[in-house]
């Protein structure tokens, strides 16, 4: 039996256990007595298996950051480049070509061709390649053909600067890297597993690498997120540089039709469509979700059905799909990569400085080798002209031998160029050489033929010379300032070849924020406090200080001392009133930037503090933060980006009656309301100083409420419309088909009448009501406008007609309403239709007026030609990852035979609740 012991420590315990074996070998066998070879494993593994480890690593899994392909794809590239000839050639002939240089068999060559084409960087492709997204596989190499893109050709081959090697049979030369000039590991991506390790990195986006570069060139600040070909959602909040730990969770894109279909548009990079609809089937079997079917109608754009039964609200259904099935998924990065021979994780900004880092070296060497072969034709040039020009090659007739002839030529030469450093004679006008006249360049004039030198243009070679004057001037400005051409040459990439690769992946964050674009800071904003100016263009003012860098897009808050402020656009100047307390960008989506206030009252003397958030503006208009007394003064003013609070120490002045004059104050005992709240009471007394102690944790404001149109009841997660963002006073408005309005607190509990709803929305302050309705008595249709003046919760309130037979048309609340009217003006006339814009028909008046009349003989049909308006600006839900507000797609019910209410609840939705409320209590969950 061959015992296999425990490896030593180290290569002297090795020897010593080899020694021990054999005395002990000896020992047991007698003289004479036949030995049988004994191999010893002892060390074996360790070695094959390093030798293996390191094979994996190095030749086949990872890829190297130098070109960021893996051995078989620069095979694969390579063996195109030398069968291109601008036509398509049969993938099996590529194949056939690069095993030449890959010792692995045509399988593995196919496969990572295939993948090369599906990435639609590097190869042009015709036939059928497959399709990622249904994970179809590629017809057989010889039905399908491929060639290199123009893109490859420019960016990944140059002979001259490559390095090479013998191939594994030492027939043929492969590179060893080639030399990209570009960051291509990052836009294709990569995986791979080898032996202890394996590399995952994500693809990114070609538009976003390439400005990418040009940041890390510029010096400037960059980040780099993955966008994947199949679309779909991105929560990157976890995504760590692409380094091992990282997480991205990633989500199909669902799109709700109505309350029975919903259509999912993309899916999450890594699935299929198969894969995506046999997970909703297990799912549904498993009953974590309820479906009626699911169907896959992809061709060129991805598109699965999933139909729902009745009753079964499609939000819910969404969200348990992105729960339970395939629709959303996880991907853990790790970036591995081939530095110096030797795998090592970086991050992918990393990465990038370091391809663009070995793209300048490129480009140089580049340039280099051109200036070369510029000098060189200049050389060659210049030469033929003065041995043309001057007739020296009639001197050579009279020469017996080369070696004359060749010193015949040099010597005629000299009379007119010489070499940097030679000295220069008086009058010298000879042309300066960039070297010196060699053997070769006196052959290469010989060799010039008669008929050559008879039509000779020194005319022509004199516009040739210059010419290379200029390419040579410009190749030396180039090598002069290779940080501006490397600069050039990745926007004119961008140029080229950044067409229709805008980014596919949206970039979310599924449970806090949106991640949203921002505007390149290309300005820089300042301010002078004491005059009241605010701009870019204050940089020479001495009394204007930087504020931030911001761009010609933002808008400027600014707040002043007597606690007005006002929002303006970015000028170069502009007036915001002076003594200027605080100044910077605004952001009319940012809903974490809490100001921390406390001003004294100019009347009463009384501080008051308070927490606020600055939204719903309008430009350069000036709002009051105070109780706009005069002799209002700012105390205390912080603006917190993430809703901090803090604890500032107030000292008293000694004026004060009170006996403690210092006492702390704590904003986080203080609600974030609007910014025309009065604030909190903090003091009574005189104060004489505020000073800050400590910065606290962050806090949020209101809350996001969801109206589920299915249970007709509010939601704090995001399930139906969205409604915004309530805090401690806000209300939601509740219009019915009856003509009155109700005001409620945004209680979950709450059960509303769906049926006989018109209006359903959160109460805004400008929130105007539009309204058309009969007058039961006199059958008059009135049109009337008004704000809500009531603040009384859970009481009706009628503002139209109480007469007998009075009815409510139409109710909206949208900014600009429009109705269409099928109208006859006399009792002759014929019907025609007529649109009327109700808002400039009639002036906002309070809600009990009665309205303008509509002077028409007799009106037959009214219907709202307008929507309710965009849906109020996502706040809370967007920290959620829900998906972007749009408007419901409500079908008019018609209220009367006169008239169409058009609502916000759809009949489909009314037919819905009155079918529940037809079912026995017991189904639902009244008991």
């Amino acid at each position: 039996m061959l015992e296999v012991e425990a490896e030593p420590d180290s290569p002297a315990d090795a020897a010593d256990a080899e020694a021990e074996t054999a005395d002990e070998t000896e020992a047991k066998f007698a003289p004479g007595e036949v030995i049988h070879d004994v191999n010893n494993v002892r060390g074996m593994y360790q070695n094959w298996f390093l030798d293996y480890a390191s094979y994996v690593i190095l030749e086949r899994a990872v890829p190297a950051v130098e070109d960021g392909l893996k051995p078989v794809q620069r095979r694969i590239l390579h063996a195109m480049n030398e069968m291109d000839d601008g036509r398509f050639n049969k993938v099996a002939n590529v194949i056939g070509q690069t095993m030449q240089y890959h010792p692995h068999g045509d399988a593995s060559i196919g496969d990572a061709m295939v993948n090369l084409g599906q990435k639609d960087l590097l190869i042009e492709t015709q036939g059928n390649w497959g399709d990622v997204r249904t994970g179809d596989s590629a017809a057989a190499p010889r039905y399908i053909e491929a060639r290199l893109s123009k893109f490859a050709l420019e960016v990944v081959f140059n002979p001259d600067i490559t390095e090479w090697q013998l191939s594994y049979d030492g027939r043929k030369r492969e590179p060893i890297t080639l030399p990209v000039k570009f960051p291509l590991l990052l836009a294709q991506g990569v995986e791979g597993i080898a032996v202890g390790l394996s590399t995952k990195i994500m693809p990114h986006n070609f538009r976003e690498l390439c400005q990418a570069s040009v940041a890390v060139l510029r010096g400037r600040e960059f980040q780099l997120y993955p966008d994947f070909p199949t679309g779909g959602l991105a929560d990157i909040s976890n995504y760590q540089s692409g380094q091992r730990g990282g997480r991205i969770r990633l989500r199909a894109t669902i799109e709700k039709v109505d309350k029975t279909l919903l259509l999912i548009r993309d899916i999450p990079y890594g699935t299929t469509t198969t894969a995506l609809m046999e997970s909703i089937v297990k799912a549904s079997e498993a009953n974590k979700i309820k479906i009626k079917k699911v169907v896959d109608n992809t061709a060129k754009d991805v598109e699965i059905q999933v139909q729902l039964p009745p009753g079964i609200s499609p939000d819910l259904t969404i969200d348990a799909l992105y729960a339970f099935t395939d629709c959303e998924i996880s991907i853990s990065p790790n970036t591995c990569v081939i530095i110096d021979d030797k795998p090592r994780f970086v991050s992918v900004e990393d990465m990038l400085r370091l391809s663009t880092g070995k793209t300048v070296r490129l480009l140089e060497r580049e340039l280099e080798i051109r200036q070369q072969e510029l000098q060189e034709k200049w050389h060659s040039a210049s030469l033929e002209k003065i041995f043309i020009e001057n007739r020296i090659y009639r001197k050579i007739e009279e020469c017996e031998t080369w070696e004359q002839i060749l010193e015949t030529i040099d010597l005629g030469l000299k009379k007119f160029v010489r070499v940097e450093g030679e000295k220069i004679k008086a009058n010298d006008t000879r042309i300066v050489l960039r070297r010196p006249v060699s053997e070769d360049d006196l052959t290469r004039l010989t060799e010039i033929r008669i008929k050559r030198i008879s039509k000779y243009d020194g005319f022509k070679a004199e516009e040739y010379i210059q010419k290379l004057d200029i390419e040579l001037a410009e190749v030396a400005d180039s090598l002069a300032n290779l940080t501006r051409y490397a600069i050039a040459y990745f926007e004119n990439l961008l140029k080229k070849y950044g067409a229709n690769r805008e980014r596919r992946t949206q970039l979310r964050t599924f449970d806090v924020v949106t991640a949203q674009k921002v505007a390149i800071a290309n300005q820089k904003l300042y301010v002078n406090y004491q005059d009241g100016f605010v701009g870019y263009g204050l940089k020479k003012d001495e009394a204007a200080k930087y504020v931030a860098d911001c761009s010609d897009l933002d808008d400027i808050i600014a707040i002043r001392r007597d606690g007005t402020f006002m929002v303006s656009k970015i000028a170069e100047k502009t007036f915001v009133g002076k003594d200027i307390l605080h100044v910077g960008v605004y952001n009319k989506n940012d809903d974490r930037l809490v100001y921390n206030m406390v001003y004294v009252d100019g009347a009463s003397g009384i501080s008051f503090a308070k927490r606020f958030l600055v939204t719903g503006i309008t430009r350069d208009k000036t709002y009051d933060l105070t109780k706009g007394t005069k002799g209002t003064k700012t105390l205390y003013l912080t603006a917190n980006p993430n809703s901090e609070s803090e604890i500032v120490t107030i000292q008293l002045s000694n004026k004060a009656q009170a006996r403690v004059k210092q006492f702390d104050f704590d904003f986080a005992d203080l609600a974030i309301k609007g910014k025309g709240s009065m604030g909190n009471i903090v003091t009574k007394q005189p104060v004489k100083q505020i000073t800050r102690k400590a910065v606290g944790d962050s806090t949020l404001g209101g809350r996001d409420v969801f109206f589920d149109s299915v249970v007709a009841r509010l939601k704090h997660e995001a399930h139906g419309r969205y409604l915004g963002a309530f805090d401690t006073d806000d209300a939601i408005l509740v219009v019915y088909k009856d003509g009155s309005y109700e005001l409620y607190a945004p209680d979950l509990t709450k059960h509303f009448d769906l049926p006989n709803i018109v209006l359903l929305r959160k109460l805004e302050p400008d929130t105007v009501i539009s309204a058309v309705y009969l007058d039961g008595e006199t059958k008059t249709h009135y049109v009337k406008r008004f704000k809500i003046e009531t603040s009384t919760l859970e009481k009706r309130f009628t503002f139209i007609s109480e007469s007998k037979g009075s009815k409510l048309l139409v109710a909206t609340a949208f900014a600009e309403p429009a109705i269409e009217v099928k109208l006859q003006r006399d009792k002759k006339a014929e019907k025609q239709t007529e649109t009327l814009r109700l808002d400039q028909f009639i002036e906002v008046k309070g809600w009990k007026a009665l309205g303008n009349k509509l002077n028409y003989y007799k009106v037959h049909a009214l219907t709202l030609l307008t929507d309710e308006g965009p849906e109020p600006a996502r706040r809370e839900a967007k920290k959620r990852g829900a998906a972007a507000p749009r408007a419901e797609e409500d079908t008019p019910a018609a209220a009367e035979p006169e008239a169409t209410h058009a609502v916000e609840v759809t009949a489909e939705e009314v037919a819905q609740a009155q079918a529940l409320l037809r079912r026995p209590k017991a189904q639902l969950g009244l008991f």
